[in-house]
């Protein structure tokens, strides 16, 4: 017995919500970064149950992208966390308010 394709968009629609808000209440930068992932899984579990739904691999192609794009963005954003602590000894993104030297 197969899985119906609304659990997956629901449990999607579930972890996108969370990721927004937690991008919009936090402050941690690390938190951030945690929240936008939940945003690109949610984006890839749609992708994939529509895939395996129309019988095709387009969806899940592009879910490597997206994965892809996922590693890219932690690695320039745990670059931008190390920064941010170094400046200003907390990782809050409402410490620094201008980008003057």
């Amino acid at each position: 017995m197969a899985v119906p394709v609304e659990w997956y968009l629901l449990l999607s629609a579930a972890m996108f919500a969370i990721g927004v808000m937690g991008i919009l209440t936090r402050n941690n930068a690390l938190l951030f970064l945690m929240s936008v992932e939940l945003l690109l899984n949610a984006a890839n579990i749609n992708l994939v149950a529509f895939s395996h739904q129309w019988g095709n691999l387009t969806g899940q192609t592009f879910s490597l992208f997206t994965m892809g794009l996922a590693a890219a963005e932690v690695a320039i954003g745990i670059g931008i966390i190390l920064v941010l602590y170094r400046n200003f000894s907390d990782v809050d993104v409402t410490t620094p308010t201008s980008l003057r030297w």
